[in-house]
């Protein structure tokens, strides 16, 4: 989790959690000890953002221009260009190599600093500062979020719209046009979070949601009180599996024995959700794909 970037945090506390890896894995600091390689260690995402970003060369509008440039390419002003591509990846693999051993010299002195620490002291240190962030113990998604849709009563059956991406509470604007986030699904709460952002946008309880479902194999719809998410992901299936878990052990825990259908609740014990994290917004139900993201 943190090595794929999915633990947003300072280059510095990653940098700690590098050296509690290695202090767990090896003991004290010795110039005997075996090292992995770094992309082991740190996420490989960091090193890369420190690399100045290819120039910026605006498209050919003229269609002679266009014809022309590929008359050069072909040519001696081709190989040109090939040779000073070439270069230029030379430089940034150099520079990648500069950046990653700078990285490992401050990983290796953090790790002299943890010398007389055991395994399991490195261990719990490990777990304590990932747990810092808000989203530990939830699984991530990638998702695109593409439109949100209110659900009023003379709204309903109206299709889905681009729309503006209204927020789901008042302090967290999401923006317009569809966005590229993170959907965290935790024991207490659903979740948006901006890719590399450690607040969430938006978060909201299961006694919040009222239905969700999917319309194809990457179409998956929310439904929060007045609000309908709808997201574009490869893992509906996934998605549907955790929230069906969570949200039957939270309907479980409030809806009166007679109103629960016979396989709306797992047949374990379901888990009891802290009391007092949020009202109950009434049952949910979890629509199946019907071939329309239509409510």
């Amino acid at each position: 989790m943190v090595l794929r970037g999915y633990v947003p945090t300072s280059e510095e506390t990653l940098q700690t959690l590098a050296a509690l890896r290695l202090q767990s894995l090896n003991s004290d600091f010795s110039t005997h000890a075996p090292f992995p390689r770094l992309e082991e260690l740190f996420p490989p995402h960091v090193l890369h953002a420190r690399l100045p970003p290819p120039p910026h060369r605006p498209p050919t509008k003229c269609r002679g221009a266009r014809l022309r440039a590929g008359l050069l390419a072909g040519g001696l002003w081709g190989q040109a260009l090939a040779k000073q591509r070439a270069e230029r990846d030379q430089r940034l693999r150099g520079r990648l190599r500069e950046e990653g051993a700078s990285t490992m010299a401050a990983i290796v002195e953090k790790w002299k600093l943890l010398q007389g620490m055991g395994r399991p002291e490195a261990m719990a240190a490990y777990v304590a500062l990932v747990r810092e962030w808000p989203g530990f113990g939830s699984t991530l998604f990638d998702v695109d979020l593409h439109a949100v849709r209110p659900r009023l009563g003379t709204g309903q059956g109206q299709p889905w719209q681009w729309a503006t991406l209204t927020p789901l509470s008042p302090q967290s604007p999401v923006g317009s046009g569809p966005q590229r986030l993170w959907l965290s699904i935790g024991a207490k709460a659903v979740s948006l979070y901006k890719p590399g952002e450690p607040e969430p946008l938006d978060s909201f309880c299961y006694g919040r949601i009222s239905s969700f479902g999917a319309s194809d194999s990457s179409t998956f719809r929310l439904s929060v009180e007045d609000r309908d998410l709808l997201f574009e992901t490869s893992q509906v299936d996934e998605i549907a599996q955790l929230l069906n878990t969570y949200l039957a052990s939270a309907g479980a825990q409030r809806l009166p024995q007679a109103q629960e259908p016979p396989t709306s609740c797992p047949t374990s014990e379901p888990t009891v959700l802290p009391q007092g994290l949020c009202p109950a917004a009434g049952p949910w139900q979890h629509r199946p794909p019907v071939g329309s993201s239509q409510s």
